[in-house]
């Protein structure tokens, strides 16, 4: 995107009058651009397909299918849209699985006023943003990563790529599914996944799928 083009934004919140208030929040900043509005994640996803949008601002809380599952979509489109999600929910449970999806920023409705264009432009640049008050939600998310390292040190020994397909584990994807996206063989993931077995010390049945889920979180946050 050029310096000069103003970000694109769709807003998806199934409360009218929410949503005008932050239609009028957003519109304030002349570098930003509200380019559709939803009031469901369906009707998001036609909008999706007919205008090009830079930035989803979308609700957890939608009828039908929710923001999360919307976020998921969306992410997966070419190119992807950024996502900033709203939430009425101080809940760590959705927080950590936002962040494991990929969602650039995280604001609580009650700090969306002072927060929404900041976690629009973060978003729309590849940065993060977490509204203020769940800091100690990122926070306690580092401390796992920092505790999966101390207590399973051969996920230090893992290559970019062990790493880039244990976390495509933790999202439950088959091999041929993360050979896909990685654009290399179900048979090399096979290869990579016995590796990272032998890396991590686990064996028995589904000893990898096990472990993957139970430090998913964790896993999101291991560079490569």
């Amino acid at each position: 995107m050029e310096k000069s083009e103003k970000i694109r934004i769709q807003i998806v919140d199934d409360h009218p009058v929410f949503r005008r208030g932050m239609v009028q929040i957003i519109e304030e900043d002349p570098g930003l651009e509200i380019v559709s509005q939803a009031g469901s994640a369906e009707e998001a996803l036609q909008q999706a397909s007919l205008r090009t949008v830079d930035v989803a601002v979308v609700d957890v809380d939608l009828p039908g299918m929710d923001g999360l599952e919307l976020a998921a979509r969306l992410l997966k489109r070419r190119p992807p849209v950024r996502i900033v999600l709203l939430t009425m929910h101080k809940s760590e449970k959705i927080f950590q699985a936002a962040l494991d999806l990929g969602v650039s920023a995280y604001i609580l409705k009650d700090d969306a006023e002072s927060g929404i264009v900041n976690g629009i432009r973060c978003a729309a640049r590849g940065d993060h943003y977490v509204t203020p008050t769940l800091a100690s939600l990122l926070v306690n998310r580092g401390r796992k990563a920092v505790q999966l390292r101390r207590q399973t040190p051969g996920v230090e020994s893992l290559t970019p790529t062990e790493r880039a397909v244990l976390r495509r584990i933790a999202e439950n994807k088959t091999s041929r599914e993360i050979g896909a996206e990685l654009f290399i063989s179900h048979r090399t993931v096979e290869t990579h996944r016995a590796n990272i077995c032998a890396k991590l010390n686990l064996t028995g049945s589904h000893p990898l799928l096990q472990f993957a889920l139970e430090n998913k979180s964790a896993l999101m946050d291991l560079s490569d």
